[in-house]
């Protein structure tokens, strides 16, 4: 199948040449060898996916990037050749040849996805892709790691060196064959689930039922919660609250006490809004999913507790370990893939089950906060860990939020505003008042200075901000 050749313009271009090489891109020169370039490739769809650029070129002295590709398709048969022989177009890979008139050079783009498996560069050699760099995986352990990232095998199943009692005659298991399967008997039971292998209990059982899992597996599986008196990007001491709470016991009490804890923090913390001084409110099922989703999917492996932080304006879970297999942050909605499959299946199995709708738990989280009006969940991979924000902000713009808090009060300032819009910044939110006093709809108050501005609703006008209709029409996150 012959590449498609695309003209793009000269600005286009010119991002291409400006394109910041890091985790999600490179740029090469067409003078690399191919079999080298196949370890970018291979490190990009071993990560998270990415963009490689063939035919840009960057002086050593200067630092210039000039465009100087392929004279022809048939100029780039060596290197296609050796691409597709590893990463077949259409299975995660496309390539496109880019031309800018006048000049007829072209430059090879390759965009990789994430692969659902591991991949290799011609040098039979899994790389990983970190920052700019194409990292080999050097040893077994590595290579066991990204085999794990990808969903090829789980932790969860490794075995434990440890009495099977410790599962088979615990509270936990006694209350649930009780409760589920009362005609069993436990050890066999849990042997028929795979939770005991060669007479030794697995993660998976461990997670499940032992009465102390931090025993057997430490720092691999608590939950720290911490309450931070700030709406800074980052706690301190300073602003920490009290002790942070330590959370210990099976997967299934875990959850149910995290959420209960943390509930009890939320109902204390207070926020400024345009009706004054109110409790911060989250709805419920958001925060239960999302501390669900993070005990059951989080990496066993990686030696890090799970990580509830409490802040003024939101509520942060960061759990170890990447996203899984083909998930991102993009399409982690959409696409289904589970880490720890049986833990997931088993505790479903619980009397009033954590994770009821399997499957759903995020989208559940979604649509929970858009009810309540609020913005949605953020998303975030980094490092080797996940990180899932909910923040106690509103769907309104900030400009209604300011006519709101005006309805109610006589006067605002730039620092009221600032906190009842969730804005950090002094000048954008200056902006934003600067606009709607240009709209007619807000006015200085008279007396206040520049260094002092304080703003009232404007006193000859009528005029309300309505609703943009089309942006009512979109989701929450795509204004």
């Amino acid at each position: 199948m012959p590449i498609e050749i695309v003209n793009i313009s000269l600005e286009e271009r010119e991002k291409a040449l400006n394109v910041e090489e890091g985790h999600f891109s490179d740029l090469k020169a067409i003078e690399i060898a191919p079999a080298k370039l196949t370890r970018t490739i291979a490190a990009f769809a071993n990560a998270d996916g990415g963009e490689l650029y063939v035919g840009i070129a960057q002086n050593k002295e200067t630092s210039v990037r000039c465009w100087n590709g392929f004279s022809s398709p048939e100029h780039a048969n060596g290197h296609i050749q050796i691409f597709e022989q590893l990463f077949p177009l259409g299975t995660g890979y496309s390539y496109t040849f880019l031309r800018c008139a006048p000049d007829t050079t072209l430059v090879l783009k390759v965009d990789i996805q994430k692969s659902r498996t591991v991949q290799y560069a011609s040098d039979s050699r899994a790389y990983v892709r970190r920052g700019a760099q194409n990292i080999p995986c050097q040893s077994a352990g590595d290579l066991e790691q990204l085999r794990r990232n990808k969903g090829l095998s789980s932790f969860e199943t490794e075995l434990v060196n440890a009495e099977p009692e410790l599962i088979t005659n615990s509270v936990v298991s006694i209350g649930f064959m009780l409760a589920i399967v009362p005609a069993a008997e436990p050890a066999e039971w849990l042997r028929k689930q795979n939770l005991i292998v060669s007479g030794k209990p697995t993660v998976a059982g461990i997670i499940l039922f032992a009465e102390e899992p931090q025993a057997l597996l430490p720092k691999r599986t608590g939950i720290k919660i911490y309450r931070y008196r700030t709406s800074a990007d980052e706690g301190t001491r300073e602003t920490l609250d009290g002790t942070p709470s330590s959370v210990e016991g099976h997967a299934y009490r875990q959850i149910y006490e995290s959420v209960k804890i943390v509930s009890a923090i939320i109902e204390s913390v207070r926020v400024n809004t345009p009706t004054g001084l109110e409790p911060v409110k989250y709805p419920a099922t958001a925060l239960h999913e999302i501390i669900t989703n993070a005990v059951l999917h989080r990496d066993y492996s990686i030696a890090d507790d799970i990580h509830i932080r409490i802040f003024d304006n939101r509520v942060e879970v960061v759990s170890p370990g990447t996203l899984p297999a083909h998930i991102t942050p993009e399409n982690i909605l959409e696409e289904r893939f589970s880490r720890n499959g049986v833990i997931v299946r088993l505790i479903n199995k619980f009397p009033e089950p954590p994770n009821k709708d399997v499957g759903e738990g995020l989208n559940a989280a979604f649509s929970a906060m858009r009810e309540m009006q609020l913005k949605p969940p953020i998303i975030e991979q980094r490092g080797y860990s996940v990180r899932v924000s909910l923040r106690h902000e509103a769907l309104a713009t900030p400009e209604e939020l300011i006519l709101k808090h005006l309805e109610l009060n006589a006067s605002i300032k730039n620092s009221v505003a600032r906190q009842i819009c969730f804005i950090g910044s002094e000048n954008k939110m200056k902006g934003i008042l600067q606009r709607l006093v240009t709209k007619g709809l807000i006015e200085l108050v008279p007396g206040s200075t520049r260094y002092s501005a304080t703003y009232r609703r404007a006193q000859h006008s009528d005029t309300v901000m309505k609703p943009d209709p089309v942006k009512e029409n979109l989701l929450p996150g795509f204004e």
